[in-house]
């Protein structure tokens, strides 16, 4: 695969798109670690109000997406992932930049995201403005019976 950015085209997703999401969830998280929604907890979860998902494509192919909701003056990144093969490229920084972008046009005063503790991401969050705000010992159940913790994270968003 060659090094070249491609340009990241961002959609509003539906429930028609949960099973293309699905594929790229299952292929962005280590089964391992028990992090993965199913099919139907994602559909489950785009029925609330002020739920949205959005889509990341590089060259006609889905390689991301970003599941959000706002309540209130809150708002909580849900599930985040981007294709292996596809890190690295701006992707990830894209899908969290328009969920913070389009959680301050809902009115949030904060984002907020839960990550297992030792998540590569760390770094993406911290560098956009998250802050560690908390910790659930022992949260995610992994596939062999191990359990990790989760760390919390919240980022402010500036009224304007």
């Amino acid at each position: 695969m060659s090094d070249t950015r491609v340009d990241i085209i961002l959609a509003e997703g539906t429930a028609a798109d949960v099973g293309a999401v699905d594929q790229v969830m299952r292929a962005a998280f280590d089964p391992r670690f028990g992090e993965a929604w199913t099919p139907a907890q994602c559909l489950g979860m785009l029925s609330l109000p002020g739920v949205w998902l959005t889509l990341a494509r590089c060259g006609g192919t889905l390689v991301g997406f970003a599941l959000t909701r706002a309540v209130a003056d809150d708002a909580e990144l849900l599930l985040i992932a981007v294709l292996p093969e596809r890190r690295g490229r701006g992707v990830g920084r894209a899908l969290l930049r328009r969920a913070i972008d389009d959680a301050a046009a809902r009115g949030a005063a904060q984002l907020c995201l839960e990550m297992r503790a030792g998540n590569d991401a760390t770094r993406l969050y911290v560098s956009e403005g998250f802050a560690k705000c908390g910790e659930r010992r022992a949260y995610y159940a992994g596939r062999g019976g191990e359990r990790f913790d989760a760390h919390t994270y919240v980022r402010p968003i500036p009224r304007v």
